[in-house]
């Protein structure tokens, strides 16, 4: 079949760096959505992103939509045919509505019953006749934000200024916001023409030709190129951020790389706040030397050629400057305000309507946290220096550095409180407690610092869920999941032992004394745990946990995060044992009778009839007490293997014993032992829930 390329090419104004990715790749699948539903073949897909353009090139396009044959079903055979053997009128309308002969429609049965069918040809109609449908997908896209513009009641991320749709050498009409599409696209804004663009394989390459680099990883691979040569040609080491390498990506056309200098007198500030003032507000990379000490330097991307960068240099060194001065100011006045000032006024600061003041918080945090140390049994030391650390954990929110850059609370935090004489342990606390602040950042190193974490990141889930704010879908404006998430990996990473359960208890009760939340308790509680349960079931996946094994223990006891990993591990390493999996038949058995008793009462040995039973009890005290001694020595492996030692005794006292006997208390008195067991097995995981092949 004949084949031809697909260029679709949306020019705009400057679309935010944020945006352009996630905007490209969304029209590259509307557009591959857009073929396949139209029946219409297709190939290679490539895309083009710049700050000014949103493009996709579509290789071998089918000339002529594939044809395609339909069955439809009629009325059925008594009612198509008469008792002469005759069409119906019936069988005739059922024709001519499908445009076929008399003589087209035929027999065959559905589910016993004949019915008379028809099979319909839908010839396919060429793919030039079909693409004006496209304006329909620029039409649907979406972006977190929008605008309209002039008289139109588009809303797209930015005004629509050119538009560009080929079909091989020919244009699609198309027409989007008062826009016509043709074969000419832009340039650089200042270094570029326009250009026709004769067919799609030629579009990169004219676009270069005008100082454009359309493919965004060529684009990027430039750039990481020319930084590589700047740091042989200097000697300079230039640490590259992922997110700022993305971002610059998308800010620039053509780019060149260029290096300017700052007064190295700045460089008695902090140095988290260079960096910061360099990446967040100008886009800067900085500069190390080869032992990682920060340099004078810095390394930004100019939008253009490397004409006149002398010029380009002095503009941006003078930029930065006014930007480190303010910096420079803003760490020096924020040395002159002692932390119990500080600490004054938090009082003044709403952390919520409905939950109080920062220190409000503080206050609650720093209860937590002596709880959860004295639940630990931290020695004196450390819970003077937890308490200090939860005390102070919020006073830099009040300095001028963290209010112009909010992305350096704790580590302003860290550094004015060791320049004010705190312990080392607790300058650090103060830091690590913010850990992690996203997925795949570092965990505190310290007890200090996770204890008062956990503490912060508890109170944060219990108030705002005990105001019935609980994250939806994608929204989670407090964020609430990186919360729990972090509270489950440090807890998972430090190994303690500490219930999920009590936690929030503890947090609920200090909500309770001072009359704040909307929720009952017992809701916020279980709202809560089903907020872990699915925290802990993302780090299962990640550790190649069966999902059978996860559900066996998430429904189960998992209040103590480190003991349900660890079940999880050993169930996932028993599970192709042929000893294990008559284990789980036997106690599989056990559940599903287990649940006509409502409670477990007293098994009364003298209630008992049959040797099964005896057997059975005899046993299940004594595994119990194995269990528990090898969980007390944390050997949960050691659990698994005395109640595993239950799986023959139970399969006995089945086939021997008629547990809902006729006597009311010997039917009784044979539910509560199997209610018994159950229930602690249930404490290991809920074995019916494993799928054994």
């Amino acid at each position: 079949m004949a084949t031809r390329d697909v260029l679709l090419e949306i020019g705009t104004e400057e679309i935010p760096a944020r945006f352009v990715q996630a905007a490209v790749n969304q029209l590259a699948e509307k557009v591959q959505t857009f073929f396949r539903d139209r029946r219409i073949a297709f190939g290679e897909v490539r895309t083009y992103a710049t700050p000014r353009r949103l493009a996709v090139w579509v290789k071998d396009v089918a000339e002529k939509q594939e044809d395609v044959s339909e069955e439809v079903r009629g009325p059925a055979k008594h009612i198509a045919v008469d008792e002469a053997g005759n069409w119906t009128k019936a069988a005739e309308g059922f024709a001519r509505k499908q445009g076929v002969s008399l003589d087209d429609l035929y027999f065959k049965e559905v589910k016993g019953v004949p019915y008379v069918f028809a099979r319909k040809h839908h010839p396919g109609a060429p793919t030039r006749e079909i693409l004006p449908e496209l304006g329909d997908v620029i039409r649907s896209l979406s972006f977190p934000k929008s605008m309209r513009w002039g008289t139109h009641d588009l809303r797209f991320v930015r005004p629509i200024r050119w538009l560009v749709a080929l079909f091989g050498a020919d244009v699609v009409p198309i027409e989007v916001a008062g826009v016509r599409a043709g074969n000419v696209t832009k340039g650089h804004r200042f270094l570029g023409r326009e250009v026709t663009v004769d067919e799609p394989a030629r579009y990169e390459a004219l676009l270069e030709e005008q100082y454009v680099i359309a493919d965004v990883a060529k684009r990027r691979q430039r750039i990481l190129d020319q930084i590589r040569a700047l740091e042989a040609e200097k000697g300079w080491r230039i640490p590259v951020d992922e997110g700022l390498l993305e971002e610059v990506t998308h800010l620039v056309e053509y780019p060149t790389v260029l290096w300017g200098s700052f007064d190295p007198e700045f460089l008695a500030v902090n140095r988290h706040v260079l960096v910061t003032a360099m990446r967040e507000h100008q886009r800067y990379f900085p500069v190390e030397n080869e032992r990682g000490e920060l340099l004078p330097h810095f390394v930004t991307v100019r939008n253009g050629d490397d004409r006149h960068l002398d010029t380009v240099r002095k503009g941006n060194e003078k930029v930065l400057r006014a930007r480190l001065a303010d910096a420079r100011f803003f760490y020096e006045e924020d040395q002159k305000l002692s932390i119990l000032d500080a600490l004054a006024k938090l009082k003044a600061i709403v952390y919520h309507e409905d939950l109080g003041t920062l220190a409000d918080k503080v206050d609650r945090v720093r209860t937590l946290s002596a709880r959860i140390a004295d639940a630990l049994g931290l020695d004196a030391e450390t819970k003077r220096l937890v308490d200090r650390t939860a005390e102070i954990c919020k006073f830099d929110l009040v300095t001028q550095m963290v209010y112009e850059f909010p992305e350096l609370e704790g580590i302003m935090g860290e550094d004015y409180a060791r320049r004010a004489g705190e312990p080392d342990a607790v300058a650090r606390g103060v830091f690590e407690h913010h850990l992690p602040r996203f997925a795949g950042d570092r965990l505190p190193a310290s007890d200090v610092g996770a204890v008062v974490g956990v503490a912060d990141k508890v109170d944060t889930l219990v108030g705002f869920f005990s105001l019935g704010l609980i994250p939806t879908g994608s929204q989670d404006p407090y964020a609430l999941r990186r919360a729990a998430s972090g509270v489950v990996h440090i807890l998972l990473d430090r190994k303690w032992p500490l219930a999920l359960d009590a936690l929030l208890d503890a947090a609920l009760g200090l909500y309770a004394e001072k009359g704040l939340g909307k929720r009952p308790a017992d809701e916020v509680k279980a709202d809560l745990l089903a907020f872990f349960a699915q925290r802990l079931k993302t780090v299962l996946q990640e550790g190649g946990i069966r999902y059978d094994v996860i559900d066996a223990v998430l429904g189960s006891d998992f209040a103590d995060l480190v003991a349900a990993v660890t079940r999880a591990k050993v169930l996932e390493a028993r599970h192709e044992e042929e000893a294990f999996r008559a284990a789980v038949e036997a106690f599989t058995r056990l559940y599903n009778l287990s649940r006509k008793a409502e409670t477990a009462g007293e098994v009364q040995e003298a209630l008992f009839e049959e040797d099964a039973e005896r057997a059975l009890y005899k046993a299940y005290l004594a595994a119990k007490e194995q269990a528990e001694k090898a969980e007390a020595a944390g050997d949960w492996a050691g659990v698994l293997d005395a109640w595993s030692a239950l799986a023959e005794p139970i399969h006995a006292f089945f086939d021997a014993v008629l547990v809902m006997a006729p006597d009311p208390a010997v039917r009784q008195n044979r539910l509560s032992l199997i209610k018994r067991i159950a229930d602690d097995l249930w404490r290991y995981a809920d074995f019916s829930k494993l799928v054994l092949a």
